[in-house]
């Protein structure tokens, strides 16, 4: 039997479970590890200037590409702490990523020793499984047992930590012997599918929500087969966007408080019949008032995660199953229903969804200096085209881009919906990069996501990761201010001053330009609306030019209110802008305007 470290075991899993890039930090804890990432070679790795920005670019390697799973590896003690945002984010988002951890040695464990600090302990509420190896010979073990959960069911990361101890000591291990564990996803039954699509039988106004479970399970194409089979029309959530394109005939737009469309939300109140599959009715898609939600209508929920089911409310039906599966039997149904000329005629039905899609719409064109955030996702609609993946996290940016951005594939849109930690954009957009060199991305931050791990834009230059990064600046917390709008406050909020450096941007404070070149990357800074276009265009020459990221800086107004609910309620959403009442004011909506 072949003898090696432990590490080297766990290395050689890593490649046979199919692993070739991984994100990390080394220290003295982890080097053990490392050195066997070098000895036994096979896996390419980035390193990273934050642990955190690691965990994120292990997130949106894995997001990029069916079948990734991203890893992200740091010492003893603060590194793991810092990689624990990484797991939250991954596990609210049910996507799979892999957190390797050094630790002190397994005799000082007890004895508050130099950076060890119990990290399976910390870790465990946001990972399917964390665990501290104390027997070198139980390596193999974990790591196959790592892989398997992550794949398994509902996706989600692990955390394994390894004392420096039990990596150095050698253990029997025959890696060409080593197989992967079976994966096991819950399927549906002929029987269930049937009797879901009785409901669907029996609505005259049925809508299909496509949530991330869709894009998980690598089955947006059944999706589209299936509405296309059916005629019903389909609401992605801000997860499943993408599943079907926004162009489709039977894509009527998205649903919610904050990321949703008018005509989305419209269409939805107006359905009777609801086919959820791999979504979870997260709060910002529902809402806080269920019964606008629900009233009125019945609800079939299919979700890989049998205790999703019913979290949020009880449906009339609900499937605890994989969505590709689920949708395999669901055409198998449809199709064998159609050839009998029972299923309905829902061509009414999807044609109004289509003229709300045409006539309920915000407006995109201003012509305001300082500019209006909504002419900058005017301009990225004309600039980036449908093969472009954008990666975003949170904060009014990531609202607005949600509302006139439009996505025509599923992982075109890497957000972290559920978690949405500041500072997530620049090493997630650096992950999803690596994974995928060939697909254009953009990347959308507001001015505090960009500052906040600002400094991975070095790791893009060192390592040649080439894209364009969008920034929108108004020196704000603007969700945070549109947010305190209620309580009648505006109250440290504010990121403005006078940069005596930079006094030419006036109190827009951070002079991002500066700060981006002397991290080795592009940037372009833009205040006239009408620039943009060149900006974009400039900042993908650059790009391909250079091999590193290009920032476009637009210096917006200092406060713009962006549509939502100011009482988390789907069916009262505030619109604060005017709204666009001629073509020529949403000039890239999927639709013309119809007046």
């Amino acid at each position: 039997m072949p003898r090696m470290t432990a590490a080297a075991a766990a290395v050689e899993i890593l490649k046979r479970e199919g692993v070739a890039q991984a994100f990390g930090v080394p220290g003295a804890a982890i080097n053990p590890f490392y050195r066997e990432l070098k000895n036994v070679g096979g896996i390419k790795h980035t390193l990273a200037r934050h642990v955190e920005g690691a965990s994120h670019m292990a997130e949106g390697y894995t997001r990029a590409k069916a079948g990734n799973i991203g890893v992200c590896i740091g010492t003893s003690g603060p590194a793991g702490t810092d990689m624990i945002t990484g797991l939250y984010s991954a596990i609210a988002d049910s996507i799979p990523i892999l957190c390797i951890t050094g630790q002190a040695p397994v005799s000082k464990l007890h004895k508050e020793d130099f950076q060890a600090v119990d990290i399976a302990a910390i870790a465990k509420p946001v990972t399917k499984a964390a665990t501290t190896v104390l027997e070198a010979a139980q390596v193999p073990g974990v790591f196959q047992q790592a892989f398997h959960l992550m794949r398994s069911g509902r996706p989600g990361p692990v955390l394994i930590d390894l004392p420096i101890d039990v990596q150095l000591t050698e253990i029997e291990f025959d890696p060409e012997t080593y197989e992967p564990l079976p994966v096991y996803k819950p399927q549906a039954s002929r029987a269930q599918a049937e009797k879901a699509i009785r409901f669907l039988l029996e609505s005259e106004r049925p809508l299909i929500v496509a949530g991330g479970g869709i894009i998980n399970a690598d089955a947006s194409d059944l999706l589209v087969e299936f509405a296309e089979l059916t005629g019903v029309p389909v609401i992605s959530t801000l997860m499943g966007w993408g599943t079907i394109p926004d162009d489709h005939e039977l894509s009527a737009g998205m649903v919610g408080v904050q990321t949703s469309h008018r005509y989305g939300n419209a269409t939805f109140l107006e359905s009777d019949f609801v086919l959820g599959i791999g979504n979870r009715w997260a709060n910002r898609h529902t809402g806080y008032n269920l019964e606008a939600y629900t009233k009125g209508r019945t609800f079939v929920h299919v979700d890989i995660e049998p205790t999703q089911l019913g979290k949020i409310f009880a449906p009339d039906y609900g499937i605890a199953s994989d969505a590709k599966v689920a949708l395999e039997l669901f055409i198998q149904v449809a199709k064998d229903l159609k050839a009998a000329g029972e299923l309905p005629d829902f061509s009414a039905w999807a044609a109004s969804a289509q003229e709300r899609k045409a006539t309920l719409q915000r407006r995109t064109h201003f012509e305001n200096i300082p500019m209006k955030p909504q002419r900058v996702y005017e301009e990225m609609n004309k600039a980036f085209g449908p093969e472009t993946r954008y990666v975003t996290t949170i904060g009014l940016s990531q609202i607005a881009a949600a509302q006139f951005l439009h996505v025509y594939k599923p992982r075109h849109w890497i957000n972290c919906g559920q978690a949405g930690p500041l500072g997530w954009t620049i090493p997630a957009a650096i992950g999803a990069a690596t994974a995928d060199p060939q697909t254009p991305i953009v990347a959308l931050s507001g001015d505090y996501d960009f500052q906040f791990m600002i400094e991975e834009l070095a790791v893009a230059a060192q390592h040649k990761v080439p894209y364009v990064h969008v920034l929108v600046n108004n020196a704000y917390l603007g969700l945070i201010r549109q947010a305190q709008a209620g309580l009648d406050i505006n109250f440290q909020v504010n990121l403005e001053f006078e940069n005596i450096n930079t006094p030419e941007i006036g109190v827009y404070g951070v002079d991002h330009v500066k700060v981006a070149e002397g991290l080795g990357v592009k940037a372009i800074r833009v205040t006239d609306p009408e620039e943009l276009g060149a900006a974009f265009e400039q900042a993908k020459k650059l790009a391909v030019e250079h091999q590193v990221p290009v920032v476009v800086e637009a210096i917006l107004e200092r406060v713009t209110n962006i549509a939502m609910s100011k009482t988390v309620d789907m069916s009262n959403v505030t619109e604060f802008e005017e709204l666009a009442t001629e073509p020529g004011h949403a000039p890239t909506a999927i639709k013309a305007l119809k007046v």
